[in-house]
């Protein structure tokens, strides 16, 4: 019956949804503890009940311990060349963890596609002198264990057949994988993370919603 009004009342409102909050706004909603202190403790339910309900990943990690021996390797040469031989050497092994030898090992093993192994569900970290880190990903805890224990052992083995048919590593580097049973698991993403998320995003999604609906 009145269209002209409507018009003003929708104006109205997204002049005032449009519209910065003033000072005053701030300052209440700043003093407003009662509301920070449920709003966070209503975001960590939140965020808890999304990690019960849709858990994240558990990530198991097995351990090979490389020596490269430099100073059997290069017993009387300069820094520079040393360091040369271990980032030729390093390369050569990484690019053996990634081989097609070795993910099929564990792939056929586990029943699992190259494609999945290589697009995230491996990860190796510390590619350096000592430990050797083999990080494996699955919804399911034994099998999380299971693919970094076949990783890692694969590794070795397969290290040491190039070795011992001379196929370009440097006859100096040892490999033993040190732990591929009873490995450390824990989910990739913490119960504190969804905590602190849930707390987080509640707080300003229900901060927004007062800055814009409910000024005086």
């Amino acid at each position: 019956m009145f269209p002209h009004l409507a018009d003003e009342a929708q104006e109205l409102f997204m002049s005032s949804l449009l519209s910065p909050p003033s000072t005053d706004d701030l300052i209440r909603l700043l003093k407003a503890w009662k509301f920070w202190v449920l709003g966070a403790i209503a975001g960590m339910l939140i965020g808890a009940a999304l990690y019960y309900l849709v858990p994240a990943t558990y990530r198991a990690r097995a351990t090979v311990n490389v020596d490269f021996n430099l100073e059997q390797a290069w017993p009387a040469e300069t820094d520079r060349q040393q360091f040369y031989y271990l980032e030729r050497e390093t390369r050569k092994l990484e690019n053996i963890a990634w081989s097609d030898d070795v993910i099929k090992v564990v792939s056929s093993d586990l029943d699992v596609p190259v494609e999945a192994l290589r697009d995230g569900k491996l990860q190796l970290s510390q590619p350096a002198e000592a430990g050797w880190h083999f990080y494996a990903e699955d919804k399911n805890a034994e099998r999380a264990q299971a693919l970094a224990t076949v990783w890692a052992q694969a590794f070795e083995e397969t290290v040491r057949e190039n070795m011992a048919n001379a196929q370009g590593l440097s006859s100096f580097i040892q490999v033993d994988a040190t732990q591929t049973e009873n490995l450390p698991i824990e989910r990739t993403t913490s119960i504190s993370t969804f905590l602190l998320a849930g707390a987080i995003f509640f707080l300003t999604a229900s901060a927004t919603g007062v800055l814009l609906f409910n000024r005086q």
